[in-house]
């Protein structure tokens, strides 16, 4: 790895486990023993795992206070050929976690860049949530003071994906509240401690989670999964509805069918019922 292929060596953004040490890859654990040198955002936690698969590549810190500085180490050693390994705590480096100005640094020396996949405490919550995930957003942390965390919620009410958040234990009730205030009793998904031994992933509703006073004993941060906003339908009369019909079909000149699918998107009805009142409409000598 450290320079067979390539004058300098490479760059790997190591995912490692979330708790359960037995989630690390086989590749995880392969690069590890063979690159030159493994960059940990704790070495202290790392050194942990290192030992439990008898690793002993050697260590040195990068953390969120010493990325820039680091990471211009990182470089020389990657131009003098040497492989790098950047690990953070736990999950994938980069996301919520620090990483990304490493990636961007090497990445503008045209330095070799590798992920190396494995656990993601975003992922790994949401495949268990129950909630839609073929279409997403991921947030990371929410805002720490009131004010900003309001304003952030109260640009999500219409937000129809399914919204991940992280929130740390002494802020999660704060964050529910707010939650409950501006976006109503939704649906949630709770999960913390994931893959260790008090694993758990609880499924309710927002004031349910208000009402228990257990989350005060996670020492991690909260994994929160909210259901998107449920687009209603807009009421609408029959009268209204061939009104709309009158006015595009004299207005626009468009065909029946065009004139039924803009009126669906516009009020949320179903086509079906728009094309019946056209159609009598029309039978009227519209």
């Amino acid at each position: 790895m450290s320079g067979s292929e390539h004058n300098e060596g490479t760059l790997y953004i190591v995912a490692t486990p979330l708790g359960n040490l037995e989630d690390i890859t086989l590749r995880a654990i392969r690069t590890l023993r063979e690159v030159n040198i493994i960059a940990a955002e704790d070495t202290r936690h790392t050194r942990k795992l290192l030992n439990a698969y008898a690793i002993s590549t050697p260590l040195i810190s990068l953390h969120e206070h010493n990325e820039k500085e680091k990471s211009l180490l990182i470089i020389s050693k990657i131009k003098s050929g040497m492989s790098v390994a950047y690990v953070t705590d736990a999950g994938t480096p980069c996301i919520s976690d620090p990483g990304h100005q490493l990636v961007k640094l090497v990445q503008a020396e045209n330095l070799r860049v590798v992920p190396v996949p494995g656990p993601s405490a975003v992922i790994t919550a949401l495949s268990a949530s129950g909630f839609p995930a073929d279409n997403f957003v991921f947030y990371g942390f929410l805002p720490a003071k009131e004010n900003k965390r309001c304003q952030f919620l109260a640009e999500l009410k219409n937000e129809e994906k399914t919204a991940v958040f992280y929130e740390s234990p002494n802020r999660f009730q704060a964050a529910l509240r707010d939650m409950y205030d501006i976006l109503g009793d939704r649906e949630i998904v709770i999960a913390r401690e994931m893959t260790k031994i008090f694993e758990e992933i609880r499924h309710g509703k927002i004031s349910e989670f208000l009402q228990s006073t257990e989350q005060g004993r996670s020492k991690g941060e909260f994994t929160i999964i909210l259901r998107g906003s449920e687009k209603g339908e807009i009421i609408v009369t029959d009268d209204e509805i061939e009104r709309k019909i009158v006015d595009i079909w004299k207005q626009q000149n468009i065909s029946l069918r065009d004139c039924v699918n803009y009126i669906a998107k516009q009020t949320g009805w179903q086509k079906k019922k728009i094309y019946d009142l056209a159609v009598k409409l029309r039978s009227r000598d519209l």
